[in-house]
């Protein structure tokens, strides 16, 4: 009996240990025409790409790649002096091998125990073949002398083997269902809009296209599989970019609030959570859009400074994205601006809460900036020309007095009121104000609240004049 269990005991310990070594990854190949040189195994990570693994090319052209951790799953590839020769999928089956010829890898491809990568290849294949049969056609689209019926019958031709190419990847997706190349197929597919309702009126739902766009935008895609941030195309970046730019407002509630909620799917895998999070926090970090800094101060406080991304994210990291969201977030659009208080050219104090005019342009420049000297005539003819009550407090970056006095007198500045920013008896500016570029513009409202940020001066003009129509038409719903 206890022999018996001996043996037994024996037998799972070595069913472990072969389950165990199945859990790495072996891939060998032979490429013919390739001998003694060295490649490389390398990944895709969003947008960028790593070297995961180096193997000797023998006198046979055969190499292999081999690891006991297994590889995450994705699209690899294989390097040679730094040209990348093709493409590999790696999923769950990581014990294969691969042989083909040198220069013409896909077409020569044969694949051995997997049949992910047979069907890849074969895909690949397909493709290419009905790009050579889309060739006439396009060459007639290219054509100038082509005619509009020849041109008719070319695009529906090209229609014709697009229909074709689809319903091949519908057929491969049905009988591959859970692969790795279905995962691809679908985070690159269309979503299917169908006709707009008629309402109760008689008229169309005119926001109806939108409305199923939006609630349909990820039926295709997880954003919490790691394989899609490990894709040849960075499809994992694009569909969040255009989601959060093209179907959302552009207000900095609505996209914390909708970033909050990715976020919240993407925190089943902490590779998507990274990857999501580092994306959004670079994008909103200086963003295109006046007044979305604002998004960046709520993703650092929401997950950098409660811990969330301590998992992989350093001190230092932390401390940068802490000192530039302390700077933004004393100098969002709404808030009452900061005071300055700094000795003019006559070294006398000047305060900014001093200036009582309706608009105030706050003018962070260097004497010695180049962009300044272009950008300071175009704000001095825009005070000289509005009808606009606007006064304008400019800070010269340049510690020097001799340089601010001889720029207020070569541009003509007397009116403004022109302070040192270095000699200050507040806070240094770059502390209060995102300014750590010149020349930089801000505009307060009367009560010193900012209402614009780093806009260029020949757009105040027409800055002021929309602000104050969409202030008449505020106080009129109010």
């Amino acid at each position: 009996m206890q022999m018996k269990k001996l043996l037994f005991y024996t037998l799972l310990i070595l069913m472990g240990s072969s389950v165990y070594a199945q859990k790495g990854y072996d891939l060998k190949f032979k490429i013919e025409g390739l001998a003694d040189t060295t490649v490389y195994l390398g990944n895709f990570f969003g947008e960028s790409t790593y070297v995961k693994d180096t193997a000797r090319v023998g006198k046979n052209g055969e190499f292999a790649f081999a690891g006991k951790k297994p590889l995450e799953e994705g699209v690899y590839f294989i390097v040679l002096n730094k040209t990348r020769l093709f493409d590999i999928l790696i999923s769950d089956d990581q014990q294969f091998s691969m042989q083909t010829k040198h220069p013409e890898y896909v077409a020569n491809m044969k694949v051995s125990g997997d049949v992910e990568n047979e069907v890849f290849f074969a895909n690949l294949l397909y493709n290419s073949a009905r790009n050579e049969e889309a060739q006439p056609y396009v060459t007639v689209l290219r054509d100038s002398t082509s005619s509009e019926a020849s041109k008719s019958a070319a695009r529906a031709e090209l229609e014709k083997l697009n229909k074709k190419v689809m319903a091949h990847q519908d057929e491969l997706i049905g009988k591959y269902p859970e692969s790795l190349l279905t995962k691809i197929f679908n985070a690159n597919k269309k979503i299917d809009v169908p006709e707009p309702p008629v309402l109760d009126n008689g008229k169309i739902d005119s926001t109806f296209s939108y409305r199923y766009y939006k609630t349909h935008y990820w039926d295709n895609f997880d954003l919490a599989d790691p394989a899609m941030i490990r894709l040849s195309e960075p499809v994992y970046k694009k569909r969040v970019e255009d989601y959060l730019d093209k179907l959302l407002i552009q207000h900095p509630d609505t996209l914390t609030n909708a970033i909050n909620q990715l976020a919240d799917v993407t925190k089943a895998n902490k590779d998507t959570y990274k990857y999501f999070i580092w994306m959004v926090t670079v994008k909103y970090q200086n963003p295109e859009i006046m007044g979305l800094d604002e998004v960046f101060v709520n993703i650092y406080d929401r997950y950098f400074a409660s811990g969330d991304m301590d998992y992989w994210a350093n001190d230092q990291l932390k401390k940068n994205l802490k000192e530039r969201a302390d700077q933004l977030r004393l100098s969002l659009l709404g808030m009452k601006a900061p005071n300055l208080i700094m000795l003019d050219e006559n070294l006398q104090a000047k305060s900014l809460y001093d200036l009582k005019n309706k608009y105030t342009v706050i003018y962070f420049y260097d004497p010695d900036c180049g962009h300044c000297k272009k950008e300071t005539p175009k704000l001095k003819q825009f005070t000289d020309d509005t009808s606009f009550d606007v006064s304008v407090f400019a800070v010269s970056a340049d510690t020097s007095m001799v340089k601010m006095k001889k720029y207020i007198k070569d541009m003509h500045l007397e009116p403004w009121v022109t302070v040192n920013g270095p000699r200050t008896y507040t806070e240094h500016y770059q502390k209060l104000y995102d300014a750590f570029t010149t020349p930089t513009i801000y505009v307060l409202d009367e009560k010193k609240k900012i209402i614009a940020k780093k806009v260029p001066a020949e757009k105040l003009e027409d800055f002021l004049t929309r602000y104050e129509k969409m202030e008449a038409l505020r106080k009129e719903e109010n």
